[in-house]
């Protein structure tokens, strides 16, 4: 029979300059052209702005990890979640001429009878444990209404 060899690190990512990924080498190396490009073509105070804001939030998404979830996907997740309504109220206000047409479909509609309960006979409740604890081996229908299944 073949062997298959089965990957068994599938959610590490490969690693391209000692522990750096490919991922954190590009986000590294977009934000150090756009601090490059702002030391060439702006001036100090703005480099040094660019410097600090680009520089800290390429090492956040570069580097950092929340609950083993990489930080561009909490901050998907945040964001996400805070789109979302988080309590849920369902106020549905109905027209006058949709609240007359529910009237008159109530009034067509009959209630159902409710059936009556069959009152509960200690003989059949006996016979059920018989067949649950046989493992159905036992059939009340086997033995006849007076005689009794088993002896005492």
């Amino acid at each position: 029979m073949q062997q298959f060899v089965v990957p068994q690190f599938i959610d590490v990512e490969d690693k391209i300059l000692g522990p750096i990924t490919i991922r954190q080498f590009l986000i590294l190396l977009t934000a150090g052209l756009i601090i490059f490009l702002s030391f060439k073509f702006a001036d100090f105070a703005l480099f040094i702005t660019t410097l600090a804001i680009i520089g800290g939030l390429a090492l956040i998404f570069a580097f950092v990890k929340i609950n083993g979830q990489q930080f561009h996907y909490f901050l998907l997740n945040v964001i996400q979640t805070l789109r979302r309504p988080s309590l849920r109220i369902w106020a549905k206000t109905y027209a006058k001429d949709e609240l007359d047409y529910l009237r008159t479909l109530d009034a067509e509609i009959e209630m159902e009878e409710k059936q009556e309960k069959k009152p509960v006979k200690g003989k059949h409740i006996r016979d059920l444990s018989l067949v649950v604890n046989t493992g159905g081996y036992y059939r009340p229908e086997d033995f006849q209404a007076g005689e009794p299944p088993l002896r005492e």
